[in-house]
């Protein structure tokens, strides 16, 4: 399988820098709400939907980047490049459970069984069989995510989290189900063989990223590290604020 190596587009990168700054932000808020040090409900209104919105814009980034990889492959067979899109997702669904590993540990007040990375690892697995439908991606990404309401109304057994079906108790730090999530996956494997046919743009961006844009092309290209890394370094700061600082008093660290 040969792979046609072709320069990033430095606004995929950019569009990711941005969701890994909502996500940070969001993050920030909910530790210092988790532990009482804000009075803001982060699970409501305005953050809510911050929330929601910085999910579905990694997801669909998520879609759009599969079209493009998959271009760079054209004389692979289907096998092989399942195959390689599986092993990809393996990986990153492999790492969210060492999220849950982790978060079962600390803070010992609820865990993440089936988060973003779970979602996006499942979804890198499962997308490549939805690669011909093209325009179909449209209609049938909007059909998974208006499922999304009705199927999250369904209480079922935990195995079923995955699907957005679970006990009427079950409650997460962070959880994407697949519906309606993988329905936002969908819609950008639409968008990502409309804009980006065969790999190219059919848009017309400059070659080299605009000046005031660099930062968040670096925070993109590197979001999985940032996204492993960044609520341990928001911990640790709130940490020493409240131990040397004097800020967070209430801070149990």
């Amino acid at each position: 399988m040969q792979n046609q190596k072709k320069a990033r587009f430095w606004e995929i990168d950019a569009l990711r820098g941005c969701a890994i700054l909502m996500m940070i932000t969001y993050h920030v808020l909910y530790d210092l709400w988790f532990f009482g040090l804000v009075p803001v409900n982060v699970h409501t209104g305005f953050w809510r939907y911050w929330a929601f919105s910085t999910a579905g814009l990694f997801l669909f980034l998520v879609g759009v980047s599969l079209t493009i990889s998959r271009s760079r492959y054209p004389g692979a067979m289907p096998a092989e490049l399942y195959r390689k899109f599986a092993v990809r997702g393996a990986g990153l669904f492999l790492l969210g459970m060492g999220i849950t590993a982790v978060t079962w540990i600390y803070p010992g007040r609820g865990f993440i069984l089936f988060g973003i990375l779970h979602s996006i690892g499942l979804s890198i697995i499962i997308a490549p069989l939805f690669f011909r439908l093209r325009r179909a991606n449209l209609v049938l990404g909007a059909l998974v995510i208006a499922a999304g309401g009705w199927v999250a109304s369904i209480e079922g057994p935990l195995w079923l989290l995955w699907i957005g079906i679970h006990p009427a108790t079950f409650v997460s730090f962070d959880y994407e189900p697949l519906v309606p999530w993988f329905g936002v996956v969908l819609l950008g494997l639409y968008a990502g063989a409309t804009v980006f046919p065969d790999g190219r743009r059919r848009i017309r961006f400059p070659t080299i990223a605009p000046l005031p844009v660099v930062p968040l092309c670096m925070l993109g290209r590197h979001s999985l590290l940032l996204y492993i890394l960044h609520q341990p370094v928001i911990i640790a700061i709130l940490y020493l604020l409240a131990e040397f600082g004097g800020i967070f008093p209430g801070y149990p660290g």
